[in-house]
């Protein structure tokens, strides 16, 4: 029979909590078609505890008794290390992409999305007539008191108030929790070649970037049974890079990079100039100094959420190296204009170097996206096809 059910598992390190998400899935969804899919990007034992779950699994169902019904099927993708695009994201969209259900849930391994309330969000989908159900923790008689510490509580809460803020109409008017991580929606309302997986909040890129309809559910978030959560300053920092990357486009953070590299290219020759160094020589170090610092920023902020679903055509040291020749270039074409504006127009070294250089923003821009950053030619490889069918990830079925 077909599978009408995916639980998609993403996994890092939780070899202790496996056997009982498990058993417990296997018995919310006792007699119904469903498959639990783990994508895996652990570097412990998880990936054997999961296949030993499956060979458990097999014996079940080979019983002689035969009247046993063994829940649902067990797979798992595991990603070997740089493998890992996307983080948890990522793997969540893998998963999305190689389900055999009509419908996904996802949820973590943690036990903290209780297991037993999947099968009722996927039934929500069809009762309600919407795309995704949200089971939310701010809703009603929903409760965060798992998440422990005050400071993760404020995390969470500033969090989930600033992305319904910055997305009013496809986030704020319709979820009330777009940090959770358990949700069930059809696999057909989202289109994953829409989605820049990126950190740990893809129910956010999925509100983002479809407009889907919305069914909150209530839902009691658990407390973790063992090993640790895997939040951490890091986490924050892409959460901020993954909410201004949707909010705004790469022309606006190119801006910022830019507008701060002007700060910072100006306090270096103010001070080379406060030292008595000559303004053009001061124009100089302080544009070399500000390359460097404009391509680093530029790689992380800028480019860089286009790495894990557009390979570039350039390796970094080839986009280093490109970056450098161009914004040399476009330095040396500035000089006469520096000189002409300081000697001629009689304006102040610094200020007429802020003019030289924001006259020359949409020239570096347009060279930085299409000869430093151009992606190679565009495959779909977040389109659905067989798991066995994808070479870089390992699909362990129902092996005996």
């Amino acid at each position: 029979m077909a599978i009408d059910t995916t639980i998609v598992v993403p996994t890092y390190n939780e070899s202790g909590n496996v056997p009982e998400l498990v058993r417990q899935l296997r018995e919310a969804f006792t007699g119904r078609e469903a498959e639990i899919l783990f994508v895996d990007d652990s570097t412990d034992l998880t990936p054997a505890v999961i296949l030993e779950m499956q060979r458990q699994q097999v014996a079940l169902s080979g019983s002689s008794s035969g009247t046993d019904d063994p829940g649902p099927t067990v797979r798992l993708i595991h990603r070997e290390a740089g493998q890992r695009t996307g983080g948890l994201a990522g793997a969540v969209t893998i998963g999305i992409a190689a389900a055999e259900g009509n419908f996904v849930v996802v949820m973590d391994a943690d036990l903290q999305h209780p297991p037993a309330m999947a099968p009722l969000l996927r039934d929500r989908v069809t009762t309600a007539g919407v795309d995704l159900v949200v089971a939310s923790r701010y809703d009603g008689s929903g409760d965060a008191s798992g998440l422990g510490s005050g400071w993760r509580h404020r995390v969470s809460g500033t969090s989930t108030l600033l992305s319904r803020a910055l997305f009013p109409r496809r986030v704020g008017a319709r979820c009330t929790d777009p940090m959770t991580g358990f949700f069930c929606l059809r696999r057909d309302a989202v289109d994953l070649t829409r989605l820049r997986p990126r950190g740990f909040k893809i129910l956010l890129e999925i509100l983002v970037s479809h407009d889907v309809s919305v069914y909150d559910q209530p839902f009691v978030f658990g407390h973790r049974l063992t090993g640790e959560s895997k939040a951490s300053w890091r986490n924050g920092l892409t959460f901020v890079h993954q909410l201004l990357s949707l909010r705004f486009n790469r022309a606006f953070r190119f801006a910022a990079v830019g507008a701060l590299g002007l700060v910072v290219n100006l306090l270096i020759m103010a001070g080379l100039l406060g030292l008595g160094t000559d303004y053009v020589v001061a124009s100089i170090l302080a544009t070399e100094a500000t390359i460097v610092h404009n391509f680093v920023l530029q790689e992380r902020f800028v480019f860089e959420p286009h790495l894990g679903t557009a390979p570039l055509r350039f390796t970094r040291r080839q986009r280093a190296w490109r970056s450098l020749v161009y914004n040399n270039l476009d330095a040396l074409s500035r000089l006469p204009l520096l000189v002409g504006l300081v000697e001629v127009a009689r304006l102040h070294s610094v200020v007429a170097q802020s003019l030289t250089l924001a006259l020359s923003f949409v020239a570096r821009f347009l060279f930085m996206a299409k000869f430093v950053y151009e992606p190679q030619v565009q495959i779909p490889v977040l389109a659905r096809p067989a798991t066995q069918a994808q070479p870089n990830l390992v699909d362990e079925g129902m092996a005996s």
